[in-house]
């Protein structure tokens, strides 16, 4: 019963957390412009984010070695270096949108300033990562997450066209008002917020925090195949959403507060309490992970103590790392820049940088050395191999699209 109530809660803990900021605001901003056009990158995101999640947590487990570790070991310390440098850039902004969505989730329930509310933002995520166990860090942000289903709700309390909707999903066009150059750039950001990789990180350092052995690779397995595809649900009916009430109004999303419009609409007060509560658990809970993940990188790549485990005084690097990120953050906001728009560069960039962290997880993923009999096996690879090119090309294209189409202007 303990092990099956351990399955469950891993799963229900997955599903909340695949929803950050990221996956907020990319998919309104699909569906207020594209409908469900775009919902086979969903798709392919997801399976994506499996597969990732899956094999690093499956190293993370066999070898009782950390994601950074076995790179600079596996790459050497230049190839390394570069890895953590893409890595940890684009942890620190993917950090900086989800304090400043704290802010903005923080700002629809209360009406403040989302400005004032950053500090106290980043003050609560340094407060909860440094004093809060890992298992109730990582399942209590999940679960509150899961109010997000409130989404899926509003769908049905909406009234849709089935039919259209459906036909939009599986017939995808580019609508007359876009242009193609446009929606390839849009297919890429909801890539890249569905395969963020610090999840990856957290997931392979929350292994060997909480001393994963093989015996407990297929309990990983399963969270991962079950919570994230149903975590993926939840992102299509965010943009099916804003399909049905942005779209037909020319509504653009530039704020959480049209986010969260639609199931306003269709629940009134009471679904909009719940979509709050959703949206401050996952931006919360993605900014724990984020800052968790801005010291597991460093720490790991340059051999130092690390883990939630250790007290600041036996990681002191470590926990320095963490509050310097989270400043670093909190000081990009002060200057006024939008979050949504930080946001939008974070999932672009995060498919930019997909090559550097997920090559690396293949190649060791596929070393005897350190996997023995756990390798992966020839399905796995021959998936693995597909999503290796689509990264690839998503990684080479996204420039270029950012540039020709101003960032989806």
């Amino acid at each position: 019963m303990k092990r099956l109530l351990g399955v469950m809660l891993g799963v229900l803990t997955a599903i909340g957390g695949f929803l950050d900021i990221g996956d907020l605001v990319t998919n309104a901003v699909v569906g207020s412009r594209f409908g469900m056009s775009l919902a086979w990158v969903v798709v392919v995101g997801v399976v994506g984010i499996c597969l990732f999640a899956q094999m690093s947590g499956r190293v993370a487990a066999v070898s009782g070695r950390a994601t950074f570790e076995i790179i600079r070991e596996r790459l050497g310390p230049r190839t390394g270096l570069a890895n953590l440098t893409a890595s940890f850039l684009i942890n620190l902004l993917t950090l900086t949108a989800e304090v400043g969505g704290i802010a903005l989730a923080l700002q629809l329930a209360s009406s403040i300033e989302p400005t004032l509310w950053i500090p106290v933002a980043a003050f609560a995520v340094w407060l909860v990562v440094w004093r809060a166990k890992f298992s109730l860090l990582e399942n209590v942000t999940g679960l509150l997450g899961l109010t997000l289903i409130v989404f899926a709700v509003a769908v049905f309390l909406l009234h849709p066209n089935w039919a259209d909707l459906v036909g939009q999903a599986i017939a995808p066009q580019v609508p007359s008002s876009e242009h193609g150059a446009t929606y390839w750039y849009y297919a890429i950001a909801l890539f890249g917020a569905a395969m963020t990789p610090y999840e990856v990180f957290f997931f392979s350092s929350g292994a060997v925090e909480e001393k994963w052995k093989k015996k407990d690779i297929a309990q990983s397995r399963i969270n991962v195949m079950v919570g994230f595809p149903l975590g993926g649900v939840l992102s299509l009916a965010i943009a099916a959403c804003a399909t049905i009430v942005l779209l037909p109004r020319g509504i653009d999303v530039t704020s959480l507060a049209q986010v969260a419009l639609p199931v306003a609409e269709a629940g009134g007060k009471l679904a909009l309490a719940f979509v709050i509560v959703g949206m401050v658990a996952a931006t919360f809970g993605a900014a724990l992970e984020t800052t968790l993940s801005s010291g597991y990188t460093l720490a790991q790549f340059f051999g130092w103590s690390w883990g939630k485990f250790r007290r600041p005084a036996q990681a002191a690097r470590f926990h320095i790392t963490m509050i310097v990120a989270l400043l670093i953050g909190v000081g990009v906001l002060a200057t006024g820049v939008d979050p949504v728009a930080v946001t939008e560069f974070s999932v672009v960039f995060s498919a930019i940088a997909l090559p550097l962290t997920y090559l690396p997880i293949l190649i060791v993923a596929n070393d005897k050395q350190y996997m023995g009999e756990a390798v992966n096996g020839r399905v796995t690879n021959a998936f693995a191999m597909v999503y290796l090119a689509i990264i690839l090309i998503a990684s080479i294209a996204a420039i270029p699209l950012m540039i020709v189409t101003g960032m989806g202007a």
